[in-house]
């Protein structure tokens, strides 16, 4: 017996008195959703429930990771992505996958694939040479922290003394414990600011801090958030093996998103590649977001997730008319999102490299600075690491340049020499080495600049639209993870929001920054308890 269903759409604006409220998710605001009641009435009027809609804009880390459970949950699920493709350009900035990352762990594990390399060493070089090698530290005997990454890693250039002005900056690190108090007492300085008021001697600052934070922050030090970087370093350093990195064996998007995108796939989930979003529509009546637009094509939805870089949000914000294409002039008319306008994104040059023969390359992966004040810049030596390259008869590197303002708009040919004239300071045996073919990738805007005062500029996971919520690793959360682990988190938070928005399907199950170390909550016991006592002395905010 065949079942033949007559569809008629109509859009309907379903009271408030009809909405069902809950607040089982987040900080106890109340979520609403709207009942859908569809009716056969060719079957004599029998409900069928219709599956409740959610568009995922973005398909990087945060996008994907919230389609992803979302589509476990079964609801209907379409991921839309501009013109970068599906997985926008994850293969730029922090290309490492540091041992703290568990839930990428776990989800590359439920994927049943093996995209990442086996720990590896990796290196640091200043414009004087080979600077710092990092050991694989799980390999060795574990030190409370920070001592056994002090002690273990090995610095060839920089003299004990200057190493071990480093400690003091533990008493920051203690003090900043990822809460809202935190981030607004460091955010308001600059790192240079924080290490010198924490004692840190110039040449540990110029040699090893200052370049770490160039490759980990995208920009100098002098022009990142003192919390944002206490966040970054301390999720790399509170346990001696967090430092401890694999790599991904080829382009992330060939060896993880592809994969799982498949994956989803199968669940029935949607991706409509070149899909730039112009603006959202929002229901008056009930203030809910009912649908994403992309130009002329309308996307309706119960639930919207921006998992979006900062520039792409700040196009969509600005209302303005582009090729006769009107953007929406929805977001501006709310501050949260007229703050973004503030932020700021770092452009990024990619180069890559073929050479005329083998070279031998000590360490796959490297950080490297002091060769120009501007740009920080890692490379990687691709045989290696990728699988394409391993049994190549020829060396294959590839460099990024952060913060590269002033190479983006320079021809390929300058670039390749400048990338060849700093890589040859690195490896002596480079000089006489002849570039066969190379590949030149710009990414503008492309990458999250964390500078100071930033934080207050920057969107948390909810927003104003009931409906509406945020991920990314710029979006403001407490896991206390970062880079690629933070946005992917971000995603399955902003998917647990859906669920508690729409009230249906289970909660993503996240699993927890590693504790501290005993001392280290001991110290931080004691150092909140200080501060509250301080806190509660006469003109205890009366200096600045």
């Amino acid at each position: 017996m065949s079942l033949a269903i007559s569809w008629r759409l109509t859009v309907v604006s379903v009271p408030l008195s009809k909405r069902r409220c809950s607040s089982r998710y987040g900080s106890g605001r109340f979520r609403c959703s709207a009942e859908a009641d569809l009716s056969d009435h060719s079957n004599g009027g029998e409900s069928i429930e219709r599956r409740k809609k959610v568009v995922v804009v973005g398909s990087g880390w945060a996008g994907l990771g919230a389609a992803h459970h979302l589509c476990n949950q079964e609801f209907d699920v379409t991921v839309l992505e501009g013109d970068n493709g599906f997985g926008g350009v994850e293969d730029v900035g922090n290309r490492g996958y540091w041992y703290p990352y568990k839930n990428i762990f776990s989800l590359v594990d439920e994927l049943g694939i093996k995209p990442f390399t086996n720990w590896t060493k990796s290196a640091q070089y200043s414009e004087y040479g080979l600077e710092v090698e990092f050991p694989i530290f799980q390999d060795l005997p574990q030190l409370p922290s920070p001592l056994g990454t002090l002690f273990f890693t090995q610095f060839f250039q920089l003299p004990v003394a200057d190493r071990f002005t480093s400690l003091p900056l533990m008493a920051a690190a203690i003090d900043f414990d990822n809460t809202d108090t935190a981030w607004r007492k460091y955010d308001s300085i600059t790192a240079r600011e924080l290490f010198k008021q924490f004692g840190s001697s110039e040449r540990l600052y110029k040699n090893v801090i200052g370049p770490l934070l160039q490759v980990g922050l995208f920009a100098p030090p002098e022009q990142c958030s003192a919390a944002a970087t206490l966040g970054m370093l301390y999720y790399i350093l509170a346990h001696q093996k967090d430092f401890d990195m694999l790599w991904c064996r080829g382009t992330v998007r060939e060896k993880i998103f592809e994969p799982w995108i498949d994956s989803m796939k199968t669940k029935g989930c949607e991706f409509i590649e070149g899909r730039k979003v112009t603006g959202v529509s929002v229901n008056e009546e009930t203030g809910y977001v009912s649908a994403v637009t992309c130009g002329t094509e309308t996307y309706n939805a119960d639930a919207v997730i921006l998992a979006v870089g900062i520039s792409t949000l700040q196009d969509l914000i600005k209302s303005r008319v582009d090729f006769g294409i009107m953007y929406s002039a929805v977001l501006c008319a709310r501050e949260e999102f007229l703050k973004v306008l503030y932020l700021d994104s770092i452009d990024v040059v990619s180069v890559k490299l073929w050479l005329d023969r083998k070279v031998n390359i000590p360490y796959a992966n490297n950080a490297c600075s002091g060769f120009d004040d501007s740009f920080g810049w890692t490379f990687f030596h691709l045989n290696a690491i990728h699988d394409e390259h391993k049994d190549g008869p020829v060396t294959v590197l590839q460099a990024d340049f952060y913060y590269a303002n002033e190479l983006l708009p320079q021809k390929d040919e300058y670039i390749v020499a400048k990338a060849m004239s700093y890589l040859s300071k690195c490896v002596k045996n480079l000089v006489n080495v002849a570039v066969t073919e190379n590949e030149i990738k710009r990414f503008p805007k492309s990458l999250t600049h964390f500078f100071p005062g930033s934080y207050k500029y920057m969107l948390r996971g909810s927003t104003s639209f009931p409906n509406l919520f945020m991920a990314g690793d710029w979006i403001i959360n407490r896991h206390g993870s970062w880079a690629q682990e933070k946005s992917f988190v971000t995603g399955l938070e902003a998917a647990n929001r859906v669920v508690d928005c729409l009230e249906e399907g289970s909660f993503a199950k996240i699993i927890p920054v590693e504790e501290d170390e005993p001392h280290i909550e001991a110290l931080r016991s004691l150092n909140r308890r200080f501060n509250e006592i301080r806190a509660q002395l006469p003109l205890s905010d009366y200096f600045l």
